[in-house]
């Protein structure tokens, strides 16, 4: 889990989950969005994938990517449990 809160402890990894709440996207279309560099969009991309929110399928020499919400869900979930936020009493 710990890996998934920093992953989205960053504002720009935030908004490439977003986006791709949308649909898949490649790679291109994700970077376009943003004004970073290529290798900075590598790197968000690369936490985003250790942690299992986003995967990658590669299509001759695009990369596709799309977000896991089960895990996204599970973390969630997970978060919620520990500060009993799912137990409308507080307990």
């Amino acid at each position: 889990m710990d890996k998934v809160y920093k992953a989205l402890a960053h504002p720009v990894r935030r908004e490439i989950l977003k986006l791709l709440r949308g649909g898949d996207l490649s790679a291109g279309e994700l970077a376009a969005r943003f004004e970073l560099s290529a290798s900075t969009m590598s790197g968000h991309f690369a936490q985003l994938r250790d942690a299992n929110l986003i995967s990658v399928d590669r299509q001759g020499t695009t990369l596709i990517y799309r977000v896991n919400l089960s895990v996204l869900e599970e973390s969630m979930s997970a978060l919620m449990a520990l500060f009993s936020l799912n137990d409308p009493s507080g307990k």
